[in-house]
């Protein structure tokens, strides 16, 4: 891919967001990261309580890019082969068989939002995380693809009972973990109250331009910006530092209140986690016009690749939101940067 294509690609990334920011306002940062990770064709976890917008952001995000959106619910009676098909009576009295949410948009599945996964059980997190990996399934005797696939999920965060949270080999499949809050300006915390445009999801979502992009051809888009985005030898080394100081602190010389960073770590980032790492931020140097990675384009995405992926002692992960994010913080103060 020319760097004139790349040029007119970035085109319409940017409008792609600026058509989500009109139908979801102060979330500019979260779009972003959404953004970036599409351009990674890397999957996502959301955080957030409920009702933030999360459904009405990914179903904007579909519209624009095209290709088919589907959506499953998890919950304590959801089984692997409920992704897969539902059975029902027909008006004939016998049954049926029908496609479910994986397979109805076949080849062309473009965004699968797995609402609430810690609700279902560990066999269905195997049978999407398998999905998600090798963008197959087999089925009714038959091998489905999903070249174009990329999954959202999140978690409930509130309710404990009948949940199975996601183990850290799982959550290391996820390229991002994405935070969304309540927007804290208080004109637009007004407007989310009054402004009737925004009690009405599905109206908003269509302001939205449908087809902006051609979802079939943004794995080809992604492969030229990895190919095309160069990283010096000094910012190999930063990232480097910054993989070692995500299992041994210490040695950096970073430090938490409350906390002995010597004991916390039991697992630092994986190479795929900081490999992840570095694609998004060659997504973020490249939206952002720039053919080089600098330490900044690490800084705009290192939270969201690497926070997830750490494995802390059991003593801290009631905490592990807080400590997480002052962790990340420390270790781009204290790593130093080219």
């Amino acid at each position: 891919m020319s760097d004139q294509n790349l040029a007119e690609w970035r085109k319409l990334a940017l409008a792609l967001e600026d058509q989500v920011n009109k139908v979801i306002v102060g979330q500019n940062h979260v779009i972003r990261l959404i953004t970036t990770s599409i351009f990674a064709r890397g999957h996502v976890l959301l955080e957030g309580d409920v009702g933030v917008g999360k459904t009405t952001i990914l179903k904007a995000f579909a519209r624009c890019i095209g290709g088919g959106y589907e959506r499953i619910e998890g919950t304590i009676d959801l089984m692997p082969n409920d992704l897969i098909y539902h059975t029902y009576l027909g008006e004939d009295g016998k049954p049926h068989v029908d496609s479910g949410p994986v397979l109805k948009s076949g080849e062309n599945l473009s965004i699968f939002f797995f609402n609430e996964i810690n609700r279902a059980r560990p066999q269905v997190h195997s049978l999407m995380l398998r999905i998600m990996a090798e963008k197959t399934l087999s089925a009714f005797n038959k091998e489905f693809k999903f070249p174009h696939l990329v999954v959202f999920a999140d978690r409930n965060q509130v309710e404990k009972e009948e949940t199975f949270e996601i183990p850290s080999a799982a959550r290391d499949r996820f390229t991002m973990e994405i935070p969304i809050g309540i927007p804290q300006d208080d004109t637009i915390m007004t407007n989310l109250i009054f402004d009737t445009r925004f009690h009405d999801a599905d109206k908003l979502i269509e302001k939205a331009k449908e087809n902006l992009l051609k979802f079939n051809k943004l794995n080809d888009v992604s492969e030229a910006i990895q190919n095309n985005i160069d990283a010096t030898k000094k910012l190999e080394t930063y990232a480097l530092n910054l993989w070692k100081a995500s299992s041994h602190p210490g040695v950096y010389n970073i430090k938490i209140s409350g906390v002995d960073v010597n004991r916390l770590i039991i697992s630092g980032a994986s190479p795929r986690g900081i490999s992840m790492m570095i694609k998004c931020a060659r997504v973020n140097a490249w939206l952002n016009n720039r053919s080089s990675v600098l330490p900044e384009d690490i800084h705009a995405v290192f939270h969201e690749t690497i926070a997830h992926r750490l494995v802390f002692n059991p003593v801290y992960d009631l905490r592990r939101t807080e400590i997480a994010r002052e962790l990340t913080h420390e270790m781009l103060t204290k790593v130093s940067a080219p």
